[in-house]
């Protein structure tokens, strides 16, 4: 088992997410290099403003000697095969991929000169890459553990709420991983004496419905598995915990300040900034393929106690003491 630790979070005020970088250092010599960044969301988050923190503290200042061109997939993969060749149309010097594994596989199949820069999952088992430590090509980046965690994750649900026994897993099959990564929980569950029942959400239509089957199957508590899908409804899947009693762990942040129960998933902050850094490098002569992809090691678990108190759920001492926010 991986060892995990706590990491300090530094929250930003929306309203200062976008403001002019300045320089900290000297910015290197030479024309002004493009980026294109290609994220998940609807528009920027505090991740992606790390990232140009990050740019920040090596020297880059956009407008003098770097500019961003932003793409965002809204939380729909199918939209980043047609948004990464708009960024190879604009003949960037690196992409920046932040949106997952298939708008990673979208950026490769759109270029394989210009260098890409990602933060995905399991970048060997999805095919991203042949091998971690040289990973050849145009491409190298961030693993951001997102499959790799969920063990973890029904650990954690087990200390919050231990008499659980029946844990119901909302996952959508179509997304690749899916497969892999049911495969790994299973054999947690079976150290942990949990039995899962896996529930299928093809479109967001069907999530009510799963939510039905899972009272039918008398689950006692969810694991969501992640998806851009589930992700553009996350209130909606919080709410509906809440209506079922169903303790929930959940792999972003977002899930528990929307009123989720726990959240538990590699620091995003510090990973975006560690893509600044591959940018930097390949910037200054660095060949992607020759840069190992490297894997967190620092991640962030947030409980929501309201919620906790709300389903008569009595959080230990040890849980407490090693969250890195706490919602009171």
């Amino acid at each position: 088992m991986r060892k995990w630790g706590r990491a300090l979070v530094f929250p930003l005020a929306c309203g200062l997410l976008w403001m002019p970088l300045a320089a900290e250092t000297q910015p290197p010599p030479g024309k002004t290099a493009r980026i294109g960044y290609l994220g998940s969301a609807s528009g920027p988050s505090p991740g992606d403003e790390a990232f140009r923190q990050g740019l920040r503290e090596l020297g880059y200042v956009e407008g003098k000697n770097i500019a961003i061109d932003y793409r965002w997939t809204d939380f729909k993969p199918d939209r980043a095969s047609a948004l990464a060749a708009e960024l190879v149309r604009l003949n960037v010097d690196v992409i920046v991929s932040t949106a997952g594994s298939v708008s990673a596989q979208a950026a490769k199949k759109a270029t394989n000169t210009i260098p890409i820069v990602f933060e995905a999952g399991d970048p060997v088992g999805s095919g991203l890459v042949t091998r971690l430590d040289r990973p050849g090509g145009n491409l190298s980046g961030v693993d951001n553990f997102l499959g790799e965690l969920n063990s973890k994750r029904l650990e954690l649900l087990k200390e919050v709420a231990p008499t659980v026994s029946r844990v119901a897993v909302l996952a959508k099959s179509t997304n690749p991983a899916t497969g892999r990564r049911l495969k790994a929980l299973e054999g947690a569950a079976g150290a942990l004496r949990v039995k899962l029942h896996v529930l299928e959400a093809q479109e967001r239509q069907e999530i009510d419905a799963a939510f039905e089957a899972m009272a039918r199957e008398r689950a006692e508590a969810l694991l969501l598995l992640s998806d851009p899908m589930f992700s553009s409804q996350r209130q909606r899947i919080v709410d509906l915990a809440a209506k079922h009693r169903l303790p929930g762990i959940f792999y972003s942040r977002d899930y528990a300040e929307a009123g989720g129960l726990l959240s538990y998933n590699a620091n995003i902050a510090d990973m975006r900034r560690r893509l600044a850094t591959y940018v930097d490098k390949i910037l200054k002569g660095a060949k992607p393929g020759d840069l190992p992809i490297e894997q967190p090691t620092k991640f962030e678990m947030v409980i929501n106690l309201k919620t906790a108190k709300a389903l008569g759920l009595t959080v230990p001492q040890s849980i407490l003491l090693r969250a890195d926010h706490v919602i009171e």
